[in-house]
């Protein structure tokens, strides 16, 4: 636990944190799934996603950037596909009502898809697999995002550290497979985070403004993140842009305004959604036992080296999270402040 931390119960939390988008005039419905999905990112130990990401939120409030009220529109060009307009809203707002079409589409018809446009930053993909998961659902989760690293064989921000989820339910002993990852060697709320506070970050992570391997995490968030293993996650990041930005309609090809720096308009971020039943091919219980072998054999494959457990996709962060929301969650003193502050200046919107 950090230095200076205090362990807060997730009630508290969670009730502060949507006190806090509520006054804002949000509909409560909105504030309370904003604030579930920031404590996630918090539970499972994204700090990057989770509470500190408020005051940047509130600050597009007030600048009339980011409408916390929105209108989404919604049509449906098949029965299996869904578009939310999400009326320069929350991305966590979009995304819930367009994975929620998606899960809604296979629920009847085995497989929903649903993408959404005129949104803004949607936290950690990890909040709409859980969304579907919750529904008995296996699923995708797809966003673009504003320029944080070059296109293959490029120097300069292109492309975002768009992050790739994927996840399955379990069977009838494991749990679910949830993957999240971002198509950079690390996030970019992981660097900024590590800017604010002064740390330093890993070698191989980013170039400094010059084109220079560097370790200063505020030179890093100047310059350009690593795409994950080369030309493979500079792909994968490009082909986000395609499913997220060019179909959805939104923002595409490093037009998404970067939230921390461009405040002379919306974002316009865009999200991409598959939901689907896991036993669309044989049976749920079928479904079930295979799944369950699945895990059994990866676990039992040799440890390498300094390895005493074999973790699959998800499960470190799905324990981390059952135990901090039962014993509660560590703030730093300076988010710890910053709630507080943040409390404040809602008071007086």
């Amino acid at each position: 636990m950090p230095e200076g931390a205090r362990i807060v119960s997730y009630g508290e939390l969670r009730a502060r944190v949507r006190g806090i988008f509520a006054a804002y005039s949000m509909p409560e419905g909105d504030a309370d799934r904003v604030s579930e999905c920031l404590l996630e990112a918090d539970l499972r130990g994204i700090a990057s996603h989770g509470i500190n990401r408020i005051p940047i939120y509130t600050k597009r409030f007030r600048l009339k950037l980011v409408n916390p009220s929105p209108k989404l529109l919604l049509t449906s060009p098949t029965p299996v596909v869904a578009h939310v307009d999400g009326g320069n809203g929350m991305g966590f707002v979009a995304g819930t009502r367009a994975m929620a079409e998606a899960i809604t589409a296979a629920s009847t018809y085995g497989i929903g898809l649903a993408v959404a446009s005129h949104s803004n930053h949607f936290g950690i993909a990890a909040n709409y697999l859980l969304q579907a998961l919750n529904a008995g659902m296996a699923s995708i989760a797809l966003t673009n995002a504003s320029p944080a690293m070059p296109i293959w064989g490029g120097r300069t921000p292109f492309l975002g550290t768009s992050p790739l989820g994927i996840a399955v339910p379990g069977g009838e002993r494991q749990p679910p497979l949830v993957l999240d990852m971002a198509a950079a060697v690390a996030a970019r709320g992981k660097i900024r985070r590590a800017a604010d506070r002064g740390e330093s970050i890993p070698e191989g992570w980013a170039l400094d403004e010059h084109g220079r391997p560097t370790t200063d995490a505020a030179a890093a968030y100047r310059g350009i993140l690593l795409p994950l293993a080369g030309p493979k996650g500079s792909g994968l990041s490009l082909m986000m842009e395609a499913l997220a930005g060019v179909m959805s309609g939104a923002a595409f090809g490093g037009e998404v305004r970067n939230q921390y720096v461009d405040f002379s308009t919306p974002q316009n971020v865009g999200h991409f959604f598959v939901a689907f039943r896991p036993d669309l091919f044989l049976s749920r219980e079928q479904y079930r036992a295979r799944l369950d072998e699945l895990v059994s054999r990866a676990k039992a494959c040799p440890r390498a080296e300094g390895f005493d457990e074999i973790l699959m996709p998800g499960e470190g962060e799905s324990r981390l999270a059952e135990s901090r929301r039962k014993l509660g969650v560590p703030v730093s003193s300076q988010d710890y402040a910053m709630l507080a502050a943040e409390e404040e200046a809602a008071g007086r919107e």
